[in-house]
């Protein structure tokens, strides 16, 4: 008797945890903001659960809703110039993750590439984000955080386009018939010396310092990760927050604008993250709700949890 009231009860508690209302994971609203297609690449830390989604198409303007469980961890990137060969396989001069599909099923972003990076829930019931440039640079990336609490919860990114003004020994050119650089090494990849990568007698705080190439990309973005352990000016955290991702939040800097002025010099010269410029991040700070239908199908999950967890009870105690 004793057995079956324990098991009972445990899963009175795990249904009620699915359906009570303020149960609810983190929504991830990704926006593109280019005047080019961009495919985001997803990659969940090892332990967790994976999205609904890995990858996925985001053309000019277009926006989609993501929601995480509780406790999610893990990355998200866009990858550049996709294309599918006449094989059916799909690759991407930038941010490539390897599978040879759209979705990247549990592959990683090949360097380099700007990474949104996310622990949800960690120490203290508190969110960890940051976008690290640690592994180089291909797009524009703004993450801001709605409706969360926290003195260090506030936005980050690397708004700059930093392609055309990175230095000629890190930078990726075009290979696809265009002209000008797609992406930015960081020095580890470029040079795969300790002292870049922070590895070997460089492996801690005190002997891997900042590089004149990662102070590049600090001038740059001062609130990303610029390099390894670059820690106290990038890492951030809310509590009960959903986040907005923005490819692209200001206008493409590696265009001219329309009275031919280089845009790219307008951007070195103004604070990358400079939010008195409304017009520049209008749409950066809309409110996400999560997706009726995703959250529909995560509460019948937690169901259909729960009551197989009833029936086999029932069955191994019988």
């Amino acid at each position: 008797m004793a057995q079956i009231t324990l098991v009972a009860a445990a899963c009175v508690l795990v249904l009620s945890h699915s359906f009570l209302p303020g149960v609810k994971g983190t929504t991830f609203t990704i926006v593109n903001k280019c005047d080019y297609v961009v495919w985001p690449g997803i990659l969940s830390n090892a332990g967790v659960p994976t999205l609904p989604t890995t990858g996925f198409t985001l053309q000019r303007g277009e926006t989609k809703t993501i929601n995480a469980p509780t406790s999610w961890g893990g990355r998200f990137w866009g990858r550049t110039h996709c294309s599918q060969d006449s094989a059916g396989k799909f690759s991407c001069l930038t941010g490539d993750c390897g599978s040879g599909k759209l979705e990247c099923s549990g592959n990683g972003a090949a360097p380099p590439a700007t990474l949104a990076e996310f622990t949800l829930d960690g120490a203290g019931g508190l969110d960890f984000f940051d976008v690290s440039l640690v592994d180089g640079y291909n797009v524009p990336m703004l993450v801001v955080p709605n409706g969360g609490t926290g003195q260090n919860c506030t936005y980050t990114g690397c708004v700059g386009d930093l392609n055309d003004s990175c230095p000629s020994e890190l930078k990726v050119m075009n290979t696809d018939g265009g002209t000008g650089g797609v992406a930015c090494k960081s020095a580890c990849e470029a040079f795969r010396q300790p002292q870049y990568c922070c590895s070997g007698a460089y492996g801690t705080p005190d002997t891997c310092k900042p590089s004149s190439y990662s102070e590049v990309f600090k001038r740059a973005c001062p609130r990303a990760y610029s390099y390894a352990y670059d820690d106290k000016t990038s890492t951030f955290t809310c509590a009960k927050a959903d986040y907005t991702i923005t490819f692209c939040p200001s206008p493409n800097t590696s265009q001219k604008s329309s009275q031919g002025q280089d845009t790219e010099t307008t951007a070195a010269t103004t604070s990358p993250l400079d939010f008195n410029s409304t017009m520049v991040y209008e749409g950066a700070f809309e409110e996400s709700g999560a997706s009726p239908s995703i959250l529909a199908h995560v509460f019948r999950s937690h169901a259909i949890v729960g009551i197989v967890g009833i029936t086999m009870a029932v069955r191994w105690i019988f």
